[in-house]
């Protein structure tokens, strides 16, 4: 059985600045599913009104 989850982009500003829908079997491979994401930045997994985890895009270097 799946459940839905939504993976949000998070901008640096911290305001969501896209969501992606998707299924999975479980909360660990929904934060699976969605590292792929960070790619474009930090995303917080949510499964309905439950948040699942924040994962780290790339940071920036230090200067």
């Amino acid at each position: 059985m799946t459940r839905q989850y939504r993976a949000y982009l998070v901008g640096e500003d911290g305001v969501f600045r896209s969501a992606d829908a998707f299924e999975a079997p479980s909360d660990t491979s929904a934060l699976d599913l969605a590292q792929q994401l960070t790619r474009r930045g930090d995303v917080e997994v949510w499964q309905l009104a439950r948040k699942i985890g924040l994962l780290r895009g790339p940071q920036p270097p230090a200067a």
